[in-house]
């Protein structure tokens, strides 16, 4: 039997990881699974890891308030190494950019374990945007032992730093699957339901944006272009679930307060969230999972940030990339508003990040790799198999 230790400390890490740790778990005569969270979110995390069923085995409670990420890298390297020297796992499996996947990575590499990391080659171009999770990303490519590669585009961007082809696997991203099965579920909100009660009619307009480079005059210029837009038409309704940071809050009531037509509302869970998007007639994000969600769902995304490290969103046509000017913002919601055949043809777009198999495919070459056997076939290393056309 295997050792397969897990490590997330955010909600998009347990929403990606949920399906890779299910597939573990349903295979107990092949691998013992250990959960570990970093708690760097904290009441946004719990109710994901509920959500999804996923156990925590070890919590390192790092969260501290107003902490920087040095100090949460250095809490998580610190409380790691006990754990990874009484465990022993024979792989350490982390996702994405957060630097509690850093601070992971870092760990495997000087306890010399395996590090398999998940949504491996996204890069925007910008190291400094967004900070700190595009260098983070980048740093753990240089000492992590196998990267999971949701597309082709991120193999090739791997290649060109010079990882290894054979350590490269194009599996799609598990954000797929997370999401069709929350789709095949009901929504669990009586919020959520007030407020599709409430915008019943309406063109809703779904809001995300929480990213430090959005903060300050930039989110209160472009909230202030979404509350022009809604008024310019009267079957517009924005919907915007409030980031509890208070930076966040404080340019939301300020800038969004006291009109009929937008709601403020609490961050939702994830089922909830997904459903809202599912009845979004046009999405506007910083997010970086909301570029992957949308074209699962069929929906356009206007992404307000200077870059985007999901390209593959853009190319397909579900995406379309503003920038940080308000100004731009403005001018694409007013094509839109006099145009809409962009939201249609959207509706039809080929997924680019999947199909909703991710989490096995990626656990079967984890098999393949530590010799487990009797496991579904294993993508190859490199490039996607060849039998389909998906990542």
């Amino acid at each position: 039997m295997s050792k397969i230790l897990t490590l997330f400390g955010t909600r998009p890490e347990v929403i990606k990881l949920a399906p890779v740790i299910r597939r573990f778990e349903e295979l107990p005569e092949a691998f013992e699974t250990i959960n570990v969270s970093s708690s760097q979110h904290t009441d946004l995390l719990r109710p994901f890891t509920r959500t999804f069923g996923v156990r925590i085995d070890h919590d390192l409670e790092v969260m501290r308030e107003d902490q920087s990420p040095d100090e949460v890298c250095a809490r998580v390297l610190t409380s790691l190494k006990p754990i990874l020297e009484d465990v022993r796992p024979d792989m350490i499996v982390l996702q994405g950019d957060t630097t509690t996947a850093l601070a992971g990575a870092l760990s495997g590499f000087t306890h010399h374990i395996p590090v398999a990391h998940v949504e491996a080659g996204l890069r925007s171009g910008n190291p400094l945007s967004p900070f700190p999770e595009e260098m983070n990303r980048r740093l753990i490519s240089q000492v992590a032992t196998y990267h999971f590669a949701a597309t082709e585009h991120n193999r090739t961007t791997l290649l060109s730093e010079g990882i290894p082809d054979e350590s490269i696997f194009v599996t799609g991203n598990p954000v797929v699957d997370a999401l069709l099965g929350i789709l095949e579920g009901p929504r669990k909100s009586s919020a959520l339901d007030a407020v599709f009660d409430n915008t019943q009619g309406l063109r809703r307009v779904v809001l995300t944006t929480h990213r430090r480079e959005s903060l300050g005059r930039v989110m209160r210029e472009n909230l202030a272009v979404l509350r022009r837009f809604v008024e310019s038409e009267d079957d517009l309704a924005l919907i915007f679930p409030v980031h509890p940071n208070p930076s966040v809050a404080a340019s939301a009531h300020s800038v969004l307060s006291d009109h009929p037509r937008i709601h403020l509302i609490d961050p939702l869970d994830y089922h909830d969230f997904i459903h809202l998007l599912s009845a979004a007639w046009l999405i506007v994000s910083d997010s970086g999972g909301v570029q992957e969600e949308a074209p699962t769902l069929g929906k356009p995304v206007l992404v307000i940030r200077e870059n985007t490290e999901r390209p593959e969103a853009v190319e397909a046509g579900v995406a379309r990339l503003v920038g940080g000017n308000p100004d731009t913002l403005a001018d694409m919601l007013e094509e839109i508003r006099q145009n809409d055949s962009w939201i249609e043809r959207v509706k039809s777009t080929e997924n680019p990040f999947g199909r909703g198999d991710s989490g096995a495919r990626i656990v079967a070459v984890i098999a393949n790799l530590l010799g487990v056997h009797n496991v579904n076939d294993a993508p190859a290393p490199g490039a996607q198999n060849e039998e389909d056309d998906s990542p």
